[in-house]
């Protein structure tokens, strides 16, 4: 096995984890928080609240498995480029999404 499959199978495994935490926050019973080291909002409706966050997770390790393709053309290809971008942009847009859409719509007043 070369260095680009085994540094893609970690890539990958990291992506599994961030979906198993969005799993996760999809079936939880109390509010999950998304940002670390920081409790969660006060929420109104703790299910959708949860559920938007859940799929963000999902959307974005999602995301990132796909991302992490280029890493299989090799060390020293410029592909590689766009998964370090991509995952700049994809965790720069998540972020957004959590604090324009999912904690405007689920904060309480």
């Amino acid at each position: 096995m070369s260095g680009a499959e085994i540094g893609f199978i970690i890539w990958v495994v990291v992506g599994l984890a961030i979906i198993c935490i969005g799993i996760r926050a999809l079936f939880s019973q109390k509010a999950v928080g998304f940002w670390a080291n920081i409790n969660p909002i006060s929420v109104n409706d703790i299910k959708g609240y949860n559920r938007a966050t859940g799929k963000l997770f999902i959307s974005y390790g999602m995301i990132f498995v796909i991302l992490g393709t280029p890493l299989l053309s090799g060390q020293n290809s410029p592909y590689l480029l766009l998964s370090v971008l991509g995952v700049m942009i994809e965790t720069i847009v998540t972020m957004a999404i959590y604090s324009l859409v999912v904690e405007k719509k689920y904060g309480e007043k």
